[in-house]
């Protein structure tokens, strides 16, 4: 059951200096609301950082973690399947149209 909703996004394009890695990678920060009922659940806010991978035809999130809004305090919860199918499809449509807006 997905319990998360995410209302925004911070991203950027990371650049590999040295060219030793495949593909693209982004860095995702979310904004995520969170049930009250939910032990993830915080009054600061929660957010997720991920890092998300294009290489080639393969997609997918390769590292994540959430943290507390003001803190910063990396919480030690994992996403759900289905979280983070939902998490992987948001990152695919919205770094999609950070590369298109970097075109323009």
């Amino acid at each position: 059951m997905i319990c998360l909703n995410i209302t925004g996004h911070e991203v950027e394009k990371l650049e590999d200096p040295f060219g030793l890695l495949s593909g693209e990678r982004y860095e995702f920060f979310l904004e995520l609301e969170v049930d009250e009922e939910d032990e993830l659940f915080s009054v600061k806010g929660i957010g997720l950082k991920c890092i998300y991978v294009r290489d080639g035809n393969q997609e997918k999130i390769t590292s994540y973690h959430f943290f507390e809004h003001g803190t910063e305090k990396v919480l030690d919860f994992e996403l759900e399947d289905d979280e983070e199918e939902l998490v992987l499809t948001y990152c695919k449509k919205y770094a999609v149209e950070e590369v298109e807006e970097g075109i323009e």
